[in-house]
């Protein structure tokens, strides 16, 4: 018998995404909350943007945070720069190994010859990918074999070392990137965890079929899509209270987001390409439950660009996140310009 889908509106999913991305209310201080903001790991891209949105979701989050030691950087999901939970090293690398077997030899060898050049070493990327004579982004297809790791602080090229393969099967790795990703993102499809992951079309679609068990199909605004049967409950829940400002940086989880999804999050076309830009994206200013805006940075001077009129005390809120980004080696305190 077919189940029947479960109707979900837009803002019961906001709330829930936010509610499970831990920006409605901070988290305490400690490990366990860092990977719990790093569930579907922190996209590292633009310097710093993990320890930003490290900052959007733990109290007490200092310039250092993004480099305790239960945390790790690597190429994680389109081998784009990751933090992830240390322990959660192989979801975020085995997890998106090619199944072609022309492409997982590639990397295999890869990152035999890496670990071989290295001999427990580390150099920085460019150095390396001399060596092995590989352009240094080619390295990047090496990652998913799990024995790959980085540390990048954005001023510099990345420094690379090895470390042994995860002891987990790399079927198993994916269906976990899967609930992962149901759980921070859903309601989901395949299709778009294929694109999040950078993984084929047809290994979403596989780990997608795995899982129905555990997943319900649902009804939204822009189409048909699962969660996790567990996380229905949450869905079904009382709207919580919002928080009442949060600055996430550029590629932060809770708009790194394709196609329909973008139209949910954000219902305006002119909003939608402020946010969602062809190059660099802004980062996204959230005031009670619902992006308003966007903001970049130079040095200690921020800049919001507001898509509508703010009240004096959202404008307040604002600002006083601004002014709290715990960012590395400012020379002045963190002013905060309106463009209006």
């Amino acid at each position: 018998m077919t189940r029947s889908r479960l109707d979900l509106t837009r803002p019961q999913i906001l709330a829930f995404r936010r509610h499970v991305g831990a920006l409605d209310e901070r988290l305490p201080p400690g490990r366990r909350s860092l990977r719990r903001a790093a569930w579907a790991g922190l996209q590292d891209s633009m310097p710093r943007a993990a320890l930003l949105s490290i900052h959007a979701r733990v109290e007490g989050t200092q310039p250092s945070t993004w480099e305790d030691p239960s945390l790790v950087q690597l190429w994680g999901p389109r081998f784009s720069a990751y933090v992830v939970a240390a322990r959660d090293r192989a979801i975020f690398s085995l997890g998106r190994l090619p199944d072609d077997a022309t492409a997982r030899q590639l990397a295999d060898d890869l990152a035999a010859r890496l670990h071989a050049l290295l001999d427990g070493r580390r150099l920085t990327y460019g150095e390396a990918g001399r060596a092995l004579g590989v352009h240094p982004n080619a390295l990047r297809y090496a990652a998913p074999t799990g024995t790959v790791v980085i540390r990048w602080d954005g001023a510099r090229q990345p420094t690379v070392w090895t470390v042994p393969r995860p002891e987990i099967d790399p079927s198993d790795a994916r269906l976990e990137l899967a609930r992962r990703y149901l759980h921070i993102f859903g309601p989901a499809t395949a299709q778009a965890f294929a694109g999040w992951a950078g993984i084929a079309a047809a290994a979403g679609s596989a780990a997608f079929e795995a899982l129905v068990g555990s997943l319900t199909p649902v009804r939204t605004p822009v189409g048909e899509a699962w969660i996790l049967t567990r996380d229905e409950p949450t869905f079904r829940a009382p709207e919580r209270p919002a928080a009442s400002a949060r600055l996430l940086p550029s590629g932060d989880a809770y708009f790194l987001l394709q196609g329909a999804d973008r139209d949910l999050l954000v219902p305006d076309a002119d909003c939608r390409r402020a946010l969602w830009t062809p190059r660099v994206w802004p980062g996204g200013v959230l005031v009670a439950g619902e992006l308003v805006g966007t903001w970049r940075r130079a040095q200690a001077d921020v800049t919001i660009q507001p898509w509508h009129r703010l009240s004096r005390m959202q404008r307040d809120a604002v600002e006083a996140e601004a002014q709290a980004l715990p960012l590395p080696g400012l020379q002045r305190p963190i002013a905060v310009r309106w463009d209006d």
